[in-house]
């Protein structure tokens, strides 16, 4: 389809909606007239989201998920079909970090990441494909990273994940493409969230170093979650195969073209000049 996407009168289901990017979309979807089922662990959370998308004729619910809970996603379509009888959109956002070089990070670290980051996006687009597929216009939306384009030292274990939502996504697109089903893969870059303040750091660190750390990954944290949102949003209504949202993004994605075995020495001596 080449039309832009209509959200007005849909449906979107969206994972990690109790804050940052996945709160951001929700109320962009609203504007535009979207029901919305919003998913997240932070109960507390979801109900402020809910409460900020409020809107007469909006269909809007609030459900405590773990993406990392497969039977709980098996059952989830099922749960929200009274309220919500079809799904058009499914944003995969739900994500979590884990900070240190591979050899800091322990297995269990590891593998929780990748049971949320990655095979929560596998689980919850393989229960709801079969909903997405019966609408005559759907979009699944999978956020990725910028590093899942560029992959950093320290971040051994949110790349891979993040890498793995790209070429799990850019896979589905080509299988999809004679579907009703478009597939769009998001890259932010810094966005204003609280996941450093949420990430797992390794054991053994003094607290002044854990917060040394965060600071450090705090400080390219600067996109406004709101402006995210709405560039995720627009991308979903132009069809759009891949985002790249913020400045930062785009240039990493640059350099990543340019170089793609040596960026971070490119990196480093533009930094330096």
């Amino acid at each position: 389809m080449s039309d832009p996407m209509r959200l007005s009168g849909r449906t979107a289901v969206i994972t990690g909606a109790a804050s940052g990017i996945g709160r951001a979309v929700a109320r962009s979807l609203a504007k535009r007239g979207c029901h919305l089922a919003l998913a997240d662990v932070n109960e507390a959370g979801l109900a402020e989201t809910a409460r900020l998308v409020a809107s007469a004729g909006l269909r809007v619910t609030e459900h405590r998920l773990d993406v990392a809970d497969a039977d709980t996603i098996a059952g989830f379509p099922a749960r929200i079909a009274d309220v919500h009888p079809g799904v058009d959109v499914l944003v995969n956002n739900a994500g979590v970090a884990v900070g240190g070089n591979f050899e800091q990070v322990s297995a269990a670290d590891f593998e929780w990441l990748f049971d949320i980051n990655f095979w929560g996006v596998v689980r919850m687009t393989r229960a709801f494909l079969p909903v997405l597929r019966a609408s005559n216009d759907a979009r699944l939306v999978n956020v990725s990273s910028v590093f899942g384009i560029v992959a950093p030292p320290g971040q051994a274990a949110y790349a891979a994940s993040k890498f793995a939502v790209r070429g799990f996504s850019e896979s589905l697109r080509q299988e999809l493409a004679d579907s009703t089903v478009g597939v769009t893969v998001v890259h932010p870059g810094g966005v204003a969230t609280s996941i450093s303040d949420s990430a797992r750091v390794p054991d053994g660190l003094t607290d002044e170093q854990i917060a040394r750390r965060r600071a450090a990954f705090k400080k390219h944290l600067k996109l406004p979650a709101e402006v995210a949102g709405e560039t995720i949003v627009r991308a979903i209504e132009r069809r759009k195969p891949r985002v790249l949202v913020g400045n930062d993004a785009l240039a990493l994605a640059a350099v990543e073209r340019v170089a793609p075995v040596g960026y971070w020495k490119v990196l480093g001596l533009a930094l330096r000049g």
